[in-house]
C-alpha cells in the first residue's frame, strides 16, 4: 500500500493524490494536522532522504518561526525534533511507495512518478 503523508489543504498533496487516483494506484493518506507525525517514520525518512531535504525552508510555517528557533535546525536530531512540533515545516507528500524497493519520497514530480509505475 502506497502511504501518502502530508495536510489535505496543501497544493501540492492535492496534485499528487489526483495523479495517484488518475492512475488508479490505491493509496492510504495519514493527516499530519489529524494523525500528527509519527516519530519512527520521522527517523526512518530522515535516513532515507537526509533532514535537510524534508525540512521545508520556503513555507510560512518556517517564516513565521522564531529565528533562533529556525538556527537551532542545525542536525537531523534538531531537525526531527522541530519537524515533529511543527508538522507543517515538512516538505510535502513524503510517500512511502509499496513494492520490492519501498522508497520514500518528497515532493510530487509526475514524471519521476509515472517511471514508478
Amino acid at each position: 500500500m502506497i502511504i501518502v503523508y502530508g495536510i489535505p489543504n496543501c497544493d501540492t498533496v492535492k496534485k499528487a493524490r489526483a495523479w495517484l487516483t488518475q492512475h488508479g494506484l490505491p493509496y492510504e493518506f495519514h493527516d499530519f494536522k489529524k494523525q500528527g507525525v509519527p516519530l519512527q517514520s520521522l527517523v526512518a525518512w530522515e535516513k532515507a532522504l537526509g533532514w535537510d531535504k524534508l525540512l521545508n525552508r520556503k513555507g510560512t510555517t518556517w517564516r513565521k518561526l522564531d529565528a533562533a528557533v529556525q538556527a537551532a535546525a542545525v542536525d537531523a536530531e534538531s531537525a526531527i525534533e522541530l519537524m515533529r512540533l511543527h508538522a507543517s515545516v515538512i516538505k510535502r507528500p513524503v510517500v512511502e511507495w509499496s513494492g520490492p524497493q519501498g522508497a520514500v519520497t518528497v515532493g510530487f514530480d509526475a514524471e519521476s512518478w509515472a517511471k514508478r509505475l
